[in-house]
Formats: structure tokens, sequence, C-alpha cells
């Protein structure tokens, strides 16, 4: 590829290139409700419509009626120059000022002089003055002078005769459409109202939507649902309300239905394991019973960690934790297994979750941190929407390709960690079942301190 070919593909890709920026900025400042993005078209699309509306009114209807007006002012006043360089009039010029008075409505009077005073400072925008102007220079063709600034309702004009000057006030509204504001005003009001309805109207529909956005939020948290939600508003909402009122009930069947089922499990099978440890009570201290005494032991721990598991203590209710209250119990467990620990807390001290369950999540990943690792740091930040809980120490940490295997139940490491004091292989499955029902997710990636860190974010 020649340089002249690579400098036209830069050419011609820069416009595109400047049109992604210009739209990726554009999509960062525009709001990310729905509420305001609703606004938004509906109030641009008016503002716009006005600023046309407005645009063409003020360069083709204010201009055209005052250029109008101008025309007529200007040839009346005309028409009194010919009166009065055409008839002879007295000294006073009396009857000339009658008619203009009568007719006219035009005060005039002419006074001895050829000097005009000098021009007026123009204002920056005055249509008046700028037309009123051009119209003299048209049909007059003589020397003159004009005072339109300011707000007096009154326009004066002075003309240079042969020997005199005509000096003429005219009303403003005879020669300026000064009555322009009132169109404005009344559509920049009739808007207002309609934003108004619209603002009221798009609150109403809205509502729902937020509504149902709430309380799907809250059951994947596990919370309960508002008791006053029920499908409202248009036919669209209340379809996904309720779908979603549905679904939920069908969820909630089946972890009743799998709560059911797993006490009758359990049941039975500790009913079974039971009969084991009286048949090997029976039997003695024998020394090659002892194998199979802990055979059942065995079975027995793993029973109770799956049926833990599978029941997820889905069924608690949310309620205030003290995470100053978690980490000093996580306090006490470190000094029983005398490993160095260390915490820090961020933000309010209080959090809404399911206590127990939070607990056992927290827990069971800083009970397998102690049980490899001789130091341990436990670090909560409460923001507004994220608590995070990260969990560093300096064990022998867990090897990257097999991470997201040990969120598999009864997955198991042998000669690393292992989450769970039975080594039945359910804790960090436990852990990530717990995180989910709250909303959040649990991460495993390297600690600065050499080992592992798990890092829990939950939404609060």
């Amino acid at each position: 590829m020649t340089l002249f070919s690579a400098f036209r593909r830069d050419i011609e890709r820069a416009p595109s290139v400047g049109w992604k920026r210009f739209t990726r900025w554009l999509r960062h400042q525009m709001p990310t409700g729905l509420y305001a993005r609703s606004l938004l078209i509906i109030i641009l699309p008016m503002v716009l419509l006005q600023a046309v509306v407005a645009f063409v009114f003020m360069e083709r209807h204010w201009q055209l009626v005052t250029q109008r007006l101008s025309m007529a002012v200007t040839r009346d006043i005309a028409a009194i120059i010919d009166l009065i360089e055409t008839y002879p009039q007295d000294d006073d010029y009396a009857e000339i000022t009658r008619i203009a008075r009568e007719r006219l409505e035009l005060i005039i009077s002419v006074e001895q002089g050829t000097t005009l005073p000098p021009p007026r400072s123009k204002p920056f925008f005055n249509i008046l003055d700028e037309i009123l102007s051009e119209e003299i220079v048209r049909q007059i063709r003589r020397p003159f002078w004009i005072d339109t600034v300011g707000e007096s309702k009154v326009v004066e004009i002075r003309i240079l005769l042969d020997n005199k000057i005509l000096r003429v006030y005219a009303r403003r509204n005879q020669a300026y459409a000064s009555n322009t504001h009132i169109f404005l005003l009344w559509m920049v009001g009739a808007s207002l109202v309609l934003i108004l309805i619209s603002i009221l109207f798009l609150r109403g529909q809205i509502r729902p939507i937020l509504a149902l956005a709430q309380a799907a939020e809250s059951f994947g948290k596990g919370q309960k649902m508002p008791e006053n939600f029920a499908p409202r508003g248009a036919d669209e909402v209340r379809r996904a309300g309720l779908a979603f009122i549905l679904m939920r009930e069908r969820i909630e069947r089946q972890i009743e239905q799998r709560t059911a089922m797993l006490t009758g499990v359990s049941h039975d099978l500790r009913t079974i394991l039971t009969r084991f440890k009286l048949q090997l009570a029976l039997a003695g201290d024998k020394p090659e019973l002892q194998g199979m005494g802990k055979d059942v032991e065995d079975m027995q721990t793993m029973l109770e960690g799956y049926l833990s598991f599978a029941r997820g203590d889905a069924e608690e209710d949310v309620g205030k934790l003290r995470l100053s209250d978690l980490i000093d119990r996580l306090s006490l467990e470190a000094e029983l297994h005398e490993r160095a620990f260390s915490s820090e807390i961020e933000g309010d001290d209080e959090i809404m979750v399911r206590p127990n369950a939070f607990t056992r999540l927290v827990g069971n990943v800083v009970s397998n941190a102690l049980r490899y690792a001789k130091s341990v740091h436990v670090e909560a930040r409460h923001r507004a929407k994220w608590l995070t809980i990260t969990v560093d120490d300096d064990g022998p940490g867990i090897p990257e390709n097999v991470r997201e295997d040990v969120f598999k139940p009864f997955f198991r490491l042998d000669d690393a960690r292992n989450l769970d004091a039975s080594g039945t292989g359910l804790g960090l499955a436990i852990a990530l079942d717990i995180a989910r029902s709250h909303g959040g997710n649990v991460t495993l990636s390297d600690s600065p301190m050499g080992g592992l860190r798990v890092t829990i974010r939950v939404p609060v």
C-alpha cells in the first residue's frame, strides 16, 4: 500500500470515526432512566418545533408586518411633505397639522433650521429602526434622523427639507408589530401546559414499570416482594407483571416441593444411619468395626452438608446484620486457630441481608482461609449500592485452571485446599449459592499476600 492510498484511507475514515466518537459521547450524556428518556422524547421535538416556528415567525411574519406598517407611516409622511411643498400654507402650517393629526394620527411640526441632531447609536437588535430607515430612504430620499431607541410608545422622525425641518411623532405600534410577543407567550405557555400534562401522564405510566422492576429486584435478592404490588398500567406492563407473578409462584412451589422432599429424605436417611450406629454400639468396641464406624460418621457429615447445601437457607427472612459483629465472630475463630487476623470496615456498619445465611457465607470463606493460611485479612466496603467483602490470605491458594470447578458440589482439592471441614467439597458451592440468592456473586483471584483472594459482592 502506497503512502497516498494510506492517507486517502485515513481521510475517508475520519468522518466515520468522528461520528462514532460523537455518538459515544452523546450516549454518555443521555440519561439512563426510562422516565427521563421518555420526557426527552416528548420535550425535544416540542422544543425543536417551537424553535423552527419562532424562527420562521420572527423571520417572516414579524418582519413582514413591521415592514408594511413602516411603509404606511413613511407614505403618510411623504404625503405631508408633498402638501407642504406643493400648496402655499400659513406660517404655522395649521391646516396640514390638523389633517395629519385627525386623518393620519401623526403629530407634526415644521421648524426653521438646516441642521439635524447627530445620529444616535444603533441598538444591537431593533427591527423597527432598520426597516423604518430603509423605507424613508426609499420613499422620501431626504436627510433624516429617527429615534426608535428605548421603551417609549412614540417614535420621533425628523426630515430635512429645503430650509426647514419637518418633525413627526408617530405611535410605535403604527410602524411596528408590537403585539408579537403575545403570540410567543401563548406558544410558550401552551407548551409548558402540555409538558406538565405529559409529565403527569408519564409518571402514571412509568410508575407500574418501576414497581415491577423493584419487585423483580427484591425477589432476585431473596427478599419479600412489596405487599401492595399488583399489575397496573398499560396492557403490556400488566402482562409483564402477571407473567412475573406466575413465575414467582412457580419458583416458590418448586422450593416448597424441594424442601418437603429433602425433609422426607433426611428423615429416612437419618433413621438408617441411626440404626447403623446402634448396631455398631451393640457389636461392641471391636478393632475391625472402627473403620465402619468412621464411615458412618463421614456419611452423617456428608448428609448434613448436602442437605444444608440443597436447602440453601432460602426460607430465612431478610433482616439487619452488623458487620462489626460478624468481624468479631471471625476474629474469635482466628484466635482459636491461632492465626493472625486483621480487618477493615468502610461505610455503614448495618446491612440488610439474611443474617444466618450471610454469616455462613462469610464464615465458610474465612474458615477455609484460617485452615490453610497463617495470616488472613478481611476488608468490607459498604457503598451506596453494593457490599464488597474481600478475604486475603497467605496460604497455598487455588490453581487458576480449577477456580471455576471448585464451585461445583462435591469437587475436592486433594493437595491444596478444601473449603469444608469434613471434606465433602460443598463449602464453596454453599457460599456461591447463598451469594447468588442475595443477587450477588463470589469470585476467586490471586491475593497480594501471596495466597488466595475471595471477593464476595452482593447488592444492598
